[in-house]
C-alpha cells in the first residue's frame, strides 16, 4: 500500500482514546436511569456546559492550527440541539490572491471538495432507497448491474451493496485508483475490477474507492438515474445544501469556493486540479459547512431534518452500526476500530459511540467530521490543503473538551507525526542517489514500441531528442525516462497516489516492461 493511500484511507487512526493528563478535574461518573438499558450508558457524565464551553474554545484551536500548519484555509461547524452554534472560516481560498482581499477569505459558506467524506454522505443517500424498498443494503451488486464482476464466480454473485459500503467485498485496498489517475472513467474502472486478486470476502477489510462506487451505481441503476441526479434529489435538495454537489464542474464554477493546495519543499501552492468525477461517491462530493450542518443534524435526528423524515430511521441505522472490523487491535484491552456502510464507528475512552470519517486528497483537500450521538454534537472540519491531520486533531480536541473537559492527549503530536510517516514519496528509488558508474543501457531504439497490458492499457515508449519516454492512459500521459543502471530508467509524476519526490523505476528485460509504480498487486508487466 502506498504512503498516499495510506493517508487516503484514514479510518479509526488512533482509535483508543487513552490516558488522562493536565490538572483538570475528573468529570463524574454518569447517572444511570433505572430502565437505561446498559449499552446506552456511558462511563462518565458530561461536564456542566459541555458543548457551549467547548465551542467557545474553538476559535483559539483553529488559530493555533492554521499558524502551526500553514495551511491555507479552514472552516468549521458544530450542530448541537438540532441547531448549528458555530460555523466560521479561517485562511484563504487560494494563495495567489492577496490575503486581505474579502473576497478570497475562507467564510461558512466556502465550498471545499470532500474527498473521502462522501462516503457517509452517499451512504445516507443508499439509506434513503432503502427506506422507501427501491434496494437493500443485502441486495446483490449484479442483480442491479448485470456486467459488474469480481475475479470469483461465487463472490460476483454475493458481493452486495452492504459488502462493497463496508469495503469487504475481498476487493485489494485502493483498487481502481491508479487506473483513476491515468484517466479512466468510471465504467472503464469498474469493468476493470474483475481481473484483481481478491482476498478473503466478508471476513477482510481493505478500503477501495471504487468498489463503493460500483456499489453506488447499482443504486442509482435501480432508481432509473444517475448518482449525481439521484444524490440531489433524495438529500442535497430535501436538505436545502444549494451549494452541495456530486458533480466537479459544479464545484469548479462555484465562485465561493477553496482550492486545493499541494505542499511542496514546505510550501502550499495551488498547483493541480483534482476532478474526482469517476469515484464520485466516494470521493466527488464537494461542499460548504454551512450545508454539512443540515446534513449532521439530520443523522444526530434519526434522518429526521426540519420537521420531515428525510431518511428512514430503521435503514439509516445499520449506515451508523459496526460492520467490519477495521482497525483490528494489538492487545486485549485495545478497542477495535469497527467501519458500519460509510461510516466510522467507534467507542471513546468515556465509552460513548462515536461516528466519524476523514477525507484526503493528496493535490489538496483534508476533510474530518465526528459525531457523539449521545452527546447530541457534531462537528466537521474542511480545509483546501495536503493532508496533514488538522481536521483530525480539531476535531479530536473538540470531542475531548465534549467529553471531558479538557484535552485529554496532545492530539497535535499524534495526527502530525502519523500523518508525516503516511506522506513519504513511494518507490524503492526514492530518495536514493542514482550509481556513480551506471552499467550503459542497450541503444535506445532497441527499447522503442507499444507494450501490453489487460489492466492498465498500453505503455508506448517512443525515443525523442536522445530521450526516452512513456506514454500511458487515456488522456494520454507521457513522462520522460532517466537512466539509472542497465536497462533500469526512473521517471517522476505527480499525481493523487504519486507525492513530490516519488520515483517510480521502469525496468526493461527483451520485450517486457515493468513499471514499478503499477506492480503494487504483480500486475505492473506490459508486454511489447
Amino acid at each position: 500500500m502506498t504512503a498516499l493511500a495510506r493517508r487516503a484511507m484514514i479510518v479509526v487512526l488512533l482509535a483508543a482514546l487513552t490516558g488522562c493528563s493536565g490538572t483538570a478535574p475528573k468529570p463524574e461518573l454518569a447517572k444511570v436511569a433505572p430502565d437505561q438499558p446498559p449499552p446506552l450508558v456511558p462511563a462518565l457524565a458530561l461536564p456542566d456546559n459541555a458543548v457551549a464551553d467547548a465551542v467557545a474554545k474553538l476559535d483559539g484551536i483553529a488559530d493555533e492550527l492554521m499558524k502551526s500548519s500553514g495551511i491555507p484555509g479552514l472552516a468549521v461547524a458544530v450542530v448541537h440541539g438540532g441547531k448549528t452554534v458555530y460555523a466560521k472560516g479561517f485562511g484563504v481560498k487560494n494563495v495567489n490572491r492577496p490575503a486581505d482581499d474579502p473576497a478570497n477569505r475562507v467564510d461558512p459558506a466556502t465550498v471545499f471538495q470532500l474527498a473521502s467524506v462522501s462516503k457517509p454522505i452517499g451512504a445516507t443517500v443508499v439509506a434513503h432507497q432503502v427506506g422507501r424498498q427501491l434496494i437493500g443494503w443485502d441486495t446483490p451488486v449484479v442483480d442491479k448491474l448485470p456486467w459488474f464482476a469480481l475475479s470469483d464466480p461465487a463472490a460476483t454473485r454475493m458481493v452486495t451493496v452492504g459488502d462493497l459500503y463496508s469495503h469487504r467485498s475481498g476487493l485489494p485496498d485502493h483498487a481502481g485508483d491508479k487506473l483513476e489517475d491515468l484517466g479512466y472513467d468510471r465504467r472503464h474502472i469498474l469493468d476493470r475490477l474483475r481481473q484483481l486478486p481478491l482476498g478473503e470476502f466478508r471476513i477482510s477489510y481493505a478500503y477501495t474507492n471504487f468498489g463503493l462506487t460500483a456499489a453506488a451505481e447499482a443504486v442509482a441503476a435501480a432508481a432509473g438515474q444517475s448518482w449525481e441526479d439521484l444524490s440531489e434529489q433524495v438529500l442535497y435538495r430535501p436538505l436545502g445544501m444549494t451549494s452541495t454537489s456530486s458533480r466537479f464542474a459544479d464545484y469548479e464554477s462555484r465562485p465561493d469556493k477553496a482550492v486545493g493546495h499541494i505542499k511542496i519543499d514546505g510550501r502550499y501552492q495551488p498547483l493541480y486540479t483534482r476532478d474526482a468525477d469517476p469515484e464520485a461517491p466516494a470521493g466527488g462530493v464537494s461542499s460548504s459547512v454551512d450545508d454539512l450542518t443540515h446534513w449532521l443534524a439530520m443523522v444526530l435526528a434519526d434522518g429526521s431534518y426540519d420537521g420531515r423524515q428525510i431518511v428512514d430511521a430503521k435503514a439509516l441505522l445499520p449506515a451508523l452500526s459496526p460492520q467490519i472490523v477495521s482497525d483490528p487491535p494489538s492487545e486485549p484491552a485495545m478497542r477495535s476500530g469497527l467501519y458500519g456502510y460509510g461510516f466510522n464507528v467507534g467507542t471513546t475512552s468515556a465509552a460513548r459511540v462515536q461516528l466519524s470519517h476523514s477525507g484526503a486528497f493528496e493535490l489538496g483537500a483534508g476533510t474530518n467530521f465526528v459525531i457523539i450521538p449521545s452527546a447530541d454534537v457534531a462537528i466537521v472540519a474542511l480545509t483546501n490543503a495536503t493532508p496533514s491531520g488538522i481536521p483530525e486533531t480539531l476535531t479530536a480536541e473538540f470531542a475531548d473538551l465534549v467529553q471531558f473537559g479538557e484535552v485529554r492527549q496532545d492530539w497535535r503530536k499524534l495526527y502530525g507525526d502519523a500523518f508525516a510517516r503516511m506522506d513519504q514519496p513511494v518507490g524503492a528509488l526514492a530518495g536514493k542517489t542514482p550509481p556513480a558508474n551506471p552499467v550503459p543501457a542497450k541503444p535506445l531504439a532497441d527499447y522503442v514500441g507499444t507494450y501490453r497490458n489487460d489492466y492498465w492499457g498500453p505503455a508506448v515508449v517512443a525515443e525523442k531528442d536522445g530521450k526516452l519516454t512513456v506514454t500511458l492512459g487515456a488522456r494520454p500521459d507521457t513522462v520522460e525516462l532517466t537512466h539509472w543502471d542497465g536497462e533500469v530508467f526512473t521517471y517522476r509524476y505527480v499525481s493523487e497516489n504519486s507525492p513530490p519526490g516519488s520515483v517510480s523505476a521502469a525496468t526493461f528485460s527483451g520485450n517486457r516492461l515493468t513499471l514499478e509504480f503499477y506492480d503494487e498487486d504483480k500486475m505492473g508487466t506490459f508486454t511489447r
